[in-house]
């Protein structure tokens, strides 16, 4: 027993010694690698040192400023180095670099050249734009474009894109505009028609305030329980009227009125008509008189609507007719004595549309000490040529409750004396019953110097026998 331990006492040292044999020769192998390393770059210490003499090489001061020298030398190839020469990993990762900011670039040429055909394609609408809103307007945005292209006057004045390129900032007034049309669009075709109303009102230069937005809005049509798109759109431009230099137009202010009569909103006709800068013309003027005729318990309102147009268009023909329509004869004849530009059919055709009495007898006496602007005797011929016997016979029945005193005054101090005329006179009055009229007028065509009655069985009497005697 005490054998066997001894064995295993011996073979746990002999182990445990041959450990440390082992770590030792270890320990001396690391040793002799390193002395080799470092003994394998040292220079030879007894060789002369290179550029310098023996005496050089073991005096200090010589050794110090040789020293100072390989320093120098040492940071300066340190710093050239640094500069010239980088590791791979470097190069690497400028080649990734380089790739990625050409990749940059080439998406910045791409950028460019396309805005540099937005900016061309904004000069090309600007340009449109200033011709269409120099123009009446009459058309819409999009149909005057086509037109141009269509006669290329896009790309004939190569001035204007110049000048358009020399100044950026009309581009962008372009481009705004540009953006209030496509906007528009969006907002019709979404059916948010309140928000396209607003825009097209505040829309720079009107450039949606024009026959296209007027169509659009006619397409929509009404909306149960809501009011009209169409209508509500020239409320507010009508609104803001006042708001720019020029007044709308006469082709929107004639839409205006019509859907604004069709809408049963006089009153706001003649709001418009009264208070907005508008661009009058004779056919809003008709069209107001239809809505009167048609609507007889606004008709006088409708006549001084109409003959506020019509003076402001100098169409005063008809603003006389609407004078008369209201009664107002007074008023008519101070106008036409006023502007003096009535010719005799302007008078005949006012008395056709107008056949008042009283205007009658203002426009075939005198008036306000002026001589009459008609003869009484033609009026009623040509009444009767007209189909407007009653009225001429209603006149004629009139002047026999005057009496031949009358009669006689307004045959000889007119003007337009014409003894043959009042002769066809009297035989109308006559065949109609008027024998008392009829034998007055006689007597005051023979009471006349150089007048002798004519029958017209006798047909042997000879008109220019006096001139050849």
């Amino acid at each position: 027993m005490t054998r066997r331990k001894g064995m295993r006492v011996i073979e746990h040292n002999s182990s445990k010694i041959q450990m440390q044999i082992d770590e030792i020769k270890q320990l001396r192998a690391e040793r002799d690698m390193k002395e080799v390393k470092h003994f394998s770059f040292c220079k030879n210490p007894s060789k002369p040192i290179p550029g310098m003499t023996l005496e050089e090489s073991v005096n200090l001061d010589a050794l110090n400023k040789y020293l100072k020298h390989l320093e120098d030398k040492y940071a300066e190839i340190k710093q050239l180095m640094s500069k010239k020469y980088v590791p791979a990993q470097r190069k690497a990762h400028l080649e990734e670099e380089m790739i990625v900011i050409l990749k940059r670039r080439d998406e910045a040429e791409n950028t460019n050249k396309e805005l540099q055909f937005r900016h061309q394609r904004l000069q090309i609408i600007f340009y449109a734009l200033t011709s269409w809103v120099k123009s009446d307007m009459s058309t819409s945005f999009q149909d005057f474009m086509k037109q141009m292209e269509k006669t290329k006057d896009l790309y004939g004045d190569q001035g204007i894109v110049e000048e358009l390129c020399e100044d950026p900032s009309k581009a962008k007034e372009a481009e705004i505009l540009l953006y209030y049309i496509e906007r528009f669009n969006e907002l019709i075709s979404l059916g948010e028609y309140e928000k396209a109303i607003c825009f097209a009102a505040r829309s720079p230069r009107r450039i949606l305030q024009n026959i296209g937005t007027v169509e659009k809005f006619k397409a929509v049509g009404k909306i149960r329980g809501k009011p009209s798109p169409l209508l509500l759109f020239f409320e507010a431009i009508f609104s803001t009227s006042h708001a720019h230099r020029r007044p709308i137009n006469a082709e929107l202010t004639l839409e205006g009125i019509k859907c604004g009569l069709s809408e049963k909103r006089l009153d706001l006709v003649i709001n418009w008509v009264t208070q907005e800068r508008l661009t009058f013309s004779e056919e809003a003027g008709d069209v107001i008189c239809a809505y009167g005729e048609q609507n007889t318990h606004n008709k006088a309102k409708c006549l001084a609507l109409a003959q506020i147009i019509y003076n402001e268009c100098n169409v005063y023909n008809k603003a006389v007719l609407c004078l008369c329509k209201q009664g107002q004869i007074h008023e008519a004849m101070q106008y036409i004595q006023q502007f003096k530009d009535f010719t005799s059919d302007d008078l005949m055709q006012l008395i056709r549309l107008c056949p008042h009495h009283e205007l009658i007898w203002c426009l075939t006496k005198e008036w306000n000490g002026k001589p009459p602007l008609l003869p009484f005797g033609f009026v009623i011929l040509h009444l009767c040529s007209v189909d407007m016997k009653k009225v001429a016979i209603r006149l004629l029945q009139e002047i026999n409750e005057g009496g031949k005193d009358e009669i006689e005054h307004l045959m000889i101090n007119n003007p337009f004396w014409c003894p043959e005329r009042w002769q066809e006179v009297a035989s109308i009055c006559s065949q109609h019953g008027l024998d008392r009229v009829c034998d007055d007028i006689m007597s005051v065509l023979r009471s006349q110097a150089g007048v002798a009655e004519i029958s017209e069985e006798d047909d042997t009497v000879n008109l220019m026998e006096h001139v050849f005697w």
